[in-house]
C-alpha cells in the first residue's frame, strides 16, 4: 500500500515539531491529505457503552485539540476521535518550545501546557460539525484556576450534550498540581461532582465519563484508582497519558527535555498499568489502552492486556496518519492468528488460558 506521507516525511522532519504539526492540521483541514485505502474488518467491530465502534484504534487527544479536523481524521481510518485537551477558559499554554522529536527512540516528548481555544469555542465547532463517527472530548483544568474540580464540572456540563464521551484528565505532568488530582479522597469528590454534573445535562443515557490516568503510579494508587473507579460507577479508565519518567536505553540528544514523554519507550510501562488495572477491576469497566502504539502487535499486546479500545497519537508524527490502516490490517491478522473470530474474544486473554 502506497503511503503518500513518505514522499513529505523528510521535509516535515526538517521542521520545528509544533510548526510541523500547525502544517499538518492546516492541510487536513484544507481537505488536501487524501483519504487512504481504507481497511475495515467484522472481526474489528464491537459495541461499547452502546455505541457501535467499526475498530477500535482511535486517536488519542493531543493532536485536534481545538476540534479542528474530526471528520479528516476519522477518514484516515480511526474508529473514533478523541479532542482536546479542553479547559473552560482559552490558554496559550507553556512557553516554546515546547514539543520535541526523539527521531532515534520514536517518542516525543511535550510540555504544551494544555493549550486551547477554551470551552465555548471548542463546543461551537462540534456543534457545527455533521461528525462522521465517535468523537470523544478530553476535559482539563486552566492552569491559574482556584477551583480545580469547578473547572471539570464545567467542562462536563458544556460537553455533555456534544460529546459521544467524556474523558476527565487529571494526568498531565504539564500543569503544576494537576497530577495530584488522582489522590484516593480528591479523586473521589472530583469523580462524585462531575458525574452528578452530568446528569443535570442527561439524566437518561448520558455520555460515558472516563478517567485518564498517568503511567507514573505506584502499586498502591493503582489500587486505589480501581477502588474509586468501581466505587464511583464511571464509564472507563484511559491508560496511560505520558510518563516523566525517562528509561536508561534514550539514545535521541532531546531525551532530557523536560515534559511528558510519549511513543515507543512508553509501551511496556503504560500496559503494566492497563493490565493491573485490567486485573483489579476484574473486567468490568471498559479500558482504554494507550502509549506506544505503532503496530498491530503493540494494539493486540494491549487488547490482550485487558484493553477494550485502544488510541495512538505519536506514531503519527514518524509515520503519518494511514499508518492506521496498516496497524487495523495487522491487528485482524493477529485476531485470527489466534483463533478469535471478534476483537471482544481477546479483551483480557493475557490473564487467562486460551485454546
Amino acid at each position: 500500500m502506497f503511503d503518500p506521507y513518505s514522499l513529505v516525511r523528510p521535509l516535515i522532519g526538517l521542521l520545528n515539531p509544533e510548526t510541523a504539526h500547525d502544517i499538518v492540521i492546516g492541510t487536513l483541514r484544507a481537505g488536501l491529505v487524501p483519504s487512504p485505502e481504507m481497511f475495515e474488518s467484522p472481526l474489528l467491530k464491537q459495541k461499547v457503552w452502546g455505541r457501535s465502534f467499526l475498530n477500535p484504534v482511535g486517536l488519542a487527544a493531543g493532536f485536534d485539540k481545538n476540534a479542528l479536523v474530526v471528520n479528516p481524521m476519522l477518514e484516515q481510518g480511526f474508529g473514533f476521535v478523541e479532542v482536546g485537551t479542553v479547559t473552560p477558559q482559552p490558554q496559550i499554554g507553556n512557553a516554546r518550545p515546547r514539543l520535541f522529536r526523539l527521531s532515534k527512540d520514536k517518542a516525543v516528548i511535550n510540555r504544551l501546557g494544555f493549550n486551547n481555544d477554551g470551552m465555548e469555542e471548542v463546543a461551537s465547532r462540534l456543534e457545527a460539525c455533521s461528525r462522521k463517527g465517535i468523537v470523544g472530548v478530553n476535559l482539563g483544568k486552566n492552569k491559574d484556576t482556584l477551583d480545580a474540580i469547578g473547572d471539570y464540572r464545567e467542562g462536563v456540563l458544556r460537553f455533555s450534550q456534544v460529546a459521544d464521551y467524556l474523558v476527565i484528565n487529571v494526568s498531565s505532568p504539564n500543569t503544576v498540581g494537576l497530577r495530584g488530582l488522582q489522590r484516593k479522597e480528591v479523586l473521589l469528590g472530583l469523580l462524585e461532582t462531575v458525574l452528578q454534573a452530568r446528569l443535570e445535562v442527561i439524566p437518561i443515557n448520558p455520555p460515558p465519563l472516563l478517567l485518564k490516568v498517568a503511567p507514573d503510579l505506584s502499586p498502591e494508587d493503582i489500587i486505589d484508582i480501581a477502588e474509586v473507579a468501581l466505587e464511583t460507577g464511571i464509564d472507563g479508565i484511559i491508560a496511560t497519558n505520558s510518563t516523566i519518567k525517562r528509561p536508561s536505553n534514550l539514545i535521541d540528544a532531546n531525551a532530557q527535555e523536560s515534559g511528558g514523554l510519549s511513543g515507543q519507550p512508553l509501551l511496556d510501562q503504560s500496559t503494566h498499568v492497563l493490565s493491573e488495572m485490567y486485573k483489579l477491576t476484574a473486567g468490568k469497566i471498559p479500558l482504554v489502552g494507550v502509549g506506544g502504539v505503532s503496530s498491530g502487535a503493540d494494539a493486540y499486546a494491549k487488547i490482550r492486556a485487558g484493553a477494550t479500545l485502544i488510541q495512538l497519537y505519536s506514531a503519527m508524527v514518524f509515520h503519518g496518519p494511514a499508518h492506521v490502516q496498516l496497524i487495523k490490517r495487522d491487528l485482524a491478522r493477529h485476531l485470527v492468528a489466534d483463533g478469535f473470530s471478534t476483537i471482544s474474544q481477546a479483551i483480557g486473554s493475557a490473564h487467562y488460558q486460551t485454546k
